[in-house]
């Protein structure tokens, strides 16, 4: 996949000594972009993490403006999804040998505060000395930044939490995230095949791997509503969003549960 739908824009030296990479994928983002960058060159972000950009295929300056700023920088050839270009995030990830990823939009939503406190939540230990494999940023936790949601949006979110208790015990605050910080074994499992949604990795992804038995803790973050350009959830986009991820939990659960697909995988 990597060779015929996608090509490294930018050549990285050698191995980072870093070891927290944040990967964000972006479509047509010029809009938003430029902040973004210029508050993850601030030292407190780039002490401690490599960037890689994820251009989906962007039809506007996107990969230019990484490109003059000397990101890591992936252009996808055709435009090929959020989750693609996620996924395509972790295979660099992973042969690049990071210990750890955070992922964030590169549309201004997720303020870089949240990155130090993400990367040190992936390194703690709970009283089992065992660290956590995901760890999410939540907007609907106590401590999280004040973030207005519109009534059917809230609807939908309170929809997928109580799937998701139902059908794993654990409660989740925030199911469709797009934060998130992930282990070098979770990195590892979303990279292979057919273990990653290609379009919408929300709360069917979180379902699966609670299901699984990985760990996934929550932690508040600072959000900010979009202010410029097209959200990936305009238009339609939410009525297909919800259809798509309803089938998709259906399927998960009886992935799952009845034909027993990766099970054990958390113990890898």
């Amino acid at each position: 996949m990597d060779s015929l739908i996608t090509k490294e824009v930018t050549k990285v030296k050698n191995k980072s000594t870093k070891d927290l990479l944040v990967i964000i994928p972006a479509y047509n983002e010029e809009k938003n972009i430029t902040a973004l960058l210029d508050k993850l060159s601030e030292p407190r972000i780039a002490d401690i993490a490599d960037i890689l950009v994820m251009n989906d295929a962007s039809s506007d300056a996107t990969n230019w403006i990484v490109k003059n700023r000397k990101y890591r920088l992936v252009t996808h050839v055709f435009n090929m999804g959020y989750g693609s270009a996620l996924q395509l995030g972790y295979k660099y990830a992973i042969r690049r040998g990071y210990k750890y990823v955070i992922q964030m939009d590169a549309d201004g939503q997720h303020d870089v505060c949240n990155i130090p406190v993400i990367y040190e939540k992936l390194q703690e230990k709970d009283e089992n000395g065992r660290c956590a494999d995901v760890v999410l940023g939540s907007r609907f936790m106590e401590g999280s930044a004040p973030y207005p949601v519109a009534f059917l949006k809230r609807i939908a979110w309170c929809m997928f939490r109580n799937i998701i208790k139902l059908f794993t015990g654990k409660r989740i605050a925030d199911p469709t995230t797009g934060l998130q910080g992930l282990s070098r074994r979770m990195v590892l499992f979303y990279s292979k095949y057919n273990h990653f949604d290609d379009r919408y990795p929300d709360a069917n992804i979180i379902m699966r791997i609670l299901m699984l038995g990985f760990r996934v803790t929550e932690i508040p973050a600072v959000m900010h509503v979009r202010t410029e350009g097209v959200s990936m959830h305009s238009g339609l986009k939410p009525i297909v969003y919800m259809i798509r991820m309803l089938f998709s939990i259906a399927a998960t659960w009886v992935g799952v549960k009845i034909f027993k697909i990766d099970q054990g995988a958390a113990d890898e």
